[in-house]
């Protein structure tokens, strides 16, 4: 993959979300996804922060359409590197995200974790 393929999986990752298009978001995601986030600390009260699986992520983000109010991502920057990127965006709540994302050989996240500003 090349720079410019990497910045179309973010735009299209941020579109995805500021259209609540949940099967969009999922289609960025590997069946064997594991996605490290402060957020699933806060919803599932889960002490290292890490959901396995599609189907588990697709019910955190879900839930995180349920709480989230005014829900809008703006894109930042893409940083590439050899297997994947780091996304870095700003959310509704002014917080600055970096999604640093490991890829599968079709473009998929096959590993997340995330980082948020305080």
């Amino acid at each position: 993959m090349d720079a410019l393929n990497y910045y179309q999986i973010a735009q299209d990752w941020i579109s995805s979300w500021n259209n609540l298009d949940i099967d969009g978001i999922m289609n960025h995601y590997a069946n064997d996804i594991v996605f490290y986030s402060p957020t699933v600390i806060q919803r599932w009260n889960i002490a290292e922060g890490k959901l396995e699986g599609k189907d588990k992520l697709r019910e955190h983000f879900l839930k995180g359409f349920e709480i989230a109010t005014g829900l809008h991502f703006e894109l930042l920057h893409v940083l590439t590197g050899v297997d994947g990127m780091t996304i870095i965006y700003k959310r509704e709540t002014g917080k600055v995200v970096a999604d640093v994302v490991q890829l599968n050989e079709m473009g998929q996240a096959i590993i997340v974790k995330a980082y948020y500003s305080r």
